[in-house]
């Protein structure tokens, strides 16, 4: 097994060195989180990934509050620190209760009720690989079919993430940091 020390390390990319393939993206969302920054090592990955990151991020049938439920419960699932971190702050610009978000770490049955049917989604996907069919009615009473489908998309979408976060020991964000140093995260 190769030592850690020779893992490769893609540090996010300045402004300076943004590749001029993505230019188009310059002052959008992949200039303002340092985990685009990274994906901009590989300019046709991160093209691609605009449009679904609009659709999940701004367009999601669950609502934002709904997605930021599920996202939080990918980053705890995925031991993502960046991305936990990211999402409590969203979390929070949303109007969210730190009791609220810090619920989402712990067990289904300490949860609000749609809140635990969420997450127990997202850990079926991850224990399982798969929402069993209970679970799909619930989801759908609660968000629709097309909710259910964002929901499992929004996991595969932040696991994707959370592997780069982890894999490149990417830096929170300065402005999320701040913030959070104000203010620290729920535990």
């Amino acid at each position: 097994m190769p030592d850690a020390a020779d893992a490769p390390h893609l540090p996010p990319i300045s402004d300076a060195c943004w590749p001029e393939e993505l230019a188009p993206l310059r002052g959008s969302f992949a200039t303002g989180l340092n985990v685009y920054r990274v994906m901009a090592h590989h300019p046709d990955l991160l093209t691609a990934w605009a449009p679904l990151r609009d659709h999940l991020v701004r367009h999601s049938t669950l609502g934002p509050e709904r997605a930021e439920i599920v996202v939080l419960r990918t980053g705890y699932r995925m031991w993502s620190t960046y991305e936990w971190a990211q999402h409590v702050h969203r979390a929070r610009e949303l109007g969210m209760t730190d009791a609220r978000i810090a619920s989402v770490r712990g067990p289904l049955d300490a949860m609000a009720p749609d809140d635990a049917t969420l997450a127990g989604a997202v850990d079926a996907l991850f224990d399982a690989r798969e929402v069993p069919r209970p679970l799909q009615a619930e989801v759908v009473k609660l968000a629709g079919a097309e909710g259910l489908i964002d929901l499992i998309a929004t996991v595969g979408f932040y696991v994707t993430l959370g592997g780069l976060l982890n894999s490149f020991d990417v830096p929170l964000d300065d402005d999320v940091a701040a913030a959070l140093d104000r203010d620290p995260p729920p535990s």
